[in-house]
């Protein structure tokens, strides 16, 4: 099957300006109504405007950097996780809040005439539960402007919300997180605490996507947060542990024409240490960009940068989308020999595609390997962007 024409959008370059500035002046619709789809536009090529740029390593400082950085054109608020029920039924889930700025300036102003609507911020919202036992995938969006307290982001206390989902701090818990998002019958309401630091991602938190200057994004990581709460399914609330992932990014630029997307991979493993690995897929040859990276975090908490070369990828299963046409790598063999580490990497559900206003996989997987010839197990997640997109 053909995939059908959409709004097929890079997550880092989410905005392209006139095609969001038309819907978002619309009046908003209530969380569950449908929502009208967005027009097909081009948005592979870096934005316009007098926004901030990533140049250099700047050192994170906390509560401050989990709030909105508004001098850069987008962020996002990304956690994943793996579940079990109360008598060890699988779960994954994932809850991410977008922003992005329409423009770098402030909206004009006209003294007594400025709309409560006026703002130059919109927020995305994505949910999506995996039922593994089950074999069902649900994914739900939503979209709101910052105006009328409808959408925000705030750093002490920390709070981002968008409509009634929420990320907020734990309080009295340093390094801990509260998520709350319910649509219909579905729904999370989960702690998370961190059992190791943040990690600094990429070059002491740059991560670079490309030779331009500025082409890069602020990133760190907790890669072990233990997980525990409800997760609600067909209205039936369900008590939940486990451990999630969370990954911190804002910049201002788009991927470069030669790169089609990325495969990114979040895995904890039973030892204690976790892996992050995104490959960034040019269009020809090499496929891989040698701005693709990652890291290895000891079960101690010592973090260990992975170069491009120093991860071997190799794709030994495909999954094609039902709904669209797509096919998605499905199960992949991954090795870091300086680490002694081979892992085979498979879905737990196959289905686990966001067909939204961005279409791309993401979902739960098991992990099953060795490490110095001892064996090794885990979970994790795995991204898949730009796949069926147009050239």
């Amino acid at each position: 099957m053909k995939p059908r024409r959409r709004h097929w959008l890079v997550v880092s370059a989410l905005l392209a300006g006139g095609a969001l500035v038309v819907w978002l002046a619309r009046p908003p619709e209530p969380p569950t109504a449908a929502r009208p789809a967005l027009e097909p536009v081009s948005v592979l090529s870096a934005a316009g405007g007098d926004f901030a740029r990533v140049e250099r390593p700047r050192a994170f400082v906390f509560p401050d950097d989990h709030g909105a950085h508004r001098d850069f054109r987008h962020e996002w608020w990304y956690f994943t996780g793996n579940l079990n029920g109360p008598e060890g039924q699988p779960l994954g889930y994932q809850l991410t809040l977008f922003r992005f700025a329409l423009a770098a300036e402030p909206a004009a102003q006209v003294a007594g005439q400025r709309s409560a609507w006026a703002t130059r911020q919109v927020y995305m919202g994505h949910l999506a539960l995996a039922d593994i036992g089950s074999g069902r995938f649900f994914p739900l969006q939503r979209f709101a402007r910052e105006a009328l307290g409808l959408a925000g982001a705030e750093a002490d206390p920390l709070r981002v919300w968008l409509y009634d989902w929420e990320i907020a701090g734990l309080p009295g818990v340093e390094h801990g997180f509260r998520l709350r998002a319910r649509e219909g019958g579905l729904g999370v309401d989960l702690e998370l605490r961190a059992e190791k630091p943040p990690i600094a991602q990429g070059d002491a938190g740059v991560s670079r996507k490309g030779p331009e200057p500025g082409n890069a994004s602020h990133y760190y990581s907790y890669t072990r947060l233990a997980t525990r709460g409800t997760v609600w399914l067909d209205g039936q609330a369900r008590a939940v542990s486990g451990a999630s992932w969370m990954d911190r990014e804002w910049g201002s630029s788009a991927l470069g024409p030669d790169l089609a997307g990325w495969d990114w991979f979040a895995l904890q493993l039973e030892d204690g240490s976790e892996l992050m690995f995104y490959d960034l897929r040019r269009r020809g040859e090499p496929r891989r960009s040698p701005f693709s990276g990652g890291v290895w975090v000891e079960a101690a908490g010592r973090a260990v940068t992975l170069a491009p070369e120093a991860v071997e990828i190799e794709v030994r299963a495909h999954w094609t989308s039902p709904r669209t046409g797509v096919r998605y790598p499905s199960r992949w063999r991954l090795a870091i020999p300086e680490l002694a580490l081979e892992l085979d990497i498979r879905p737990r559900l196959a289905d686990q595609e966001l067909d939204l206003a961005v279409r791309y996989w993401e979902g739960a997987v098991a992990v099953e390997g060795e490490r110095a010839a001892d064996p090794v197990s885990g979970v994790g997640y795995v991204e898949l962007a730009g796949y069926g997109a147009s050239p």
